[in-house]
């Protein structure tokens, strides 16, 4: 009976050593056949979008974060003021320092522009004390002081009250700094301070404008 031939694995082949065909085929194992094939490096796989979309979402909440140019302050002696009763108190508080009120507007670009030399002036002046008053928060007492234009500025020292009171833009820079070489002089006053007009009083209200820079 005829033998089942049964298939062989493919790593096995017939060897070209038999010499004749009487005699069986030898099978050997194909040096090419055992080698394995090299391995595969792994594929990364992407980031789904959900995470991609929280990283942008966290890049864009930390840009956010950042404060607006108007809630910056250059140190200890620029203070925002957000009442009137805050304005009285530190007017009367700062005693015999000059004190310098800029009135300023968020949407004012003049107000933008100058407020970097401002800080700049904050810092090398450290003995004057510098009021940031909000016109949109406090548009009462910006009327009472007639504030009409922004940026403006006022001038206090103790029992002297008000000095000065101008507006100013970028440009005209050195107005304010001729103002603060007059008046930031040795001195000492006696009683409290007045000029700062009656806040209590409530005038007709008109719209501020903005000085041209």
């Amino acid at each position: 009976m005829a033998e089942a031939l049964l298939p062989l694995p493919r790593r096995f082949v017939a060897s070209a050593a038999a010499s004749s065909s009487s005699s069986p085929p030898q099978w050997v194992l194909s040096p090419t056949a055992s080698r394995a094939d090299p391995p595969r490096r792994p594929r990364l796989a992407a980031a789904p979008a959900r995470h991609r979309r929280l990283k942008a979402h966290a890049a864009v909440s930390d840009r956010s974060e950042q404060p607006k140019w108007w809630e910056k302050n250059a140190g200890p002696n620029m203070i925002d003021i957000h009442s009137t009763q805050e304005f009285l108190d530190a007017l009367r508080d700062a005693g015999d320092r000059l004190v310098i009120v800029e009135f300023y507007g968020t949407w004012c670009g003049s107000c933008r522009a100058l407020f970097p030399r401002l800080c700049r002036t904050a810092v090398e002046n450290p003995d004057i004390l510098f009021l940031k008053v909000n016109f949109d928060e406090n548009k009462p007492m910006c009327k009472r002081l007639n504030v009409k234009v922004l940026p403006y500025f006022h001038f206090y020292r103790g029992a002297d009250g008000q000095l000065e009171a101008f507006s100013c833009s970028l440009a005209k820079f050195q107005k304010l700094k001729d103002a603060i070489a007059v008046h930031n002089t040795a001195r000492c006053s006696i009683g409290p301070p007045v000029g700062v007009g009656d806040v209590l009083d409530s005038p007709e209200e008109k719209p501020a404008e903005a000085s041209p820079r």
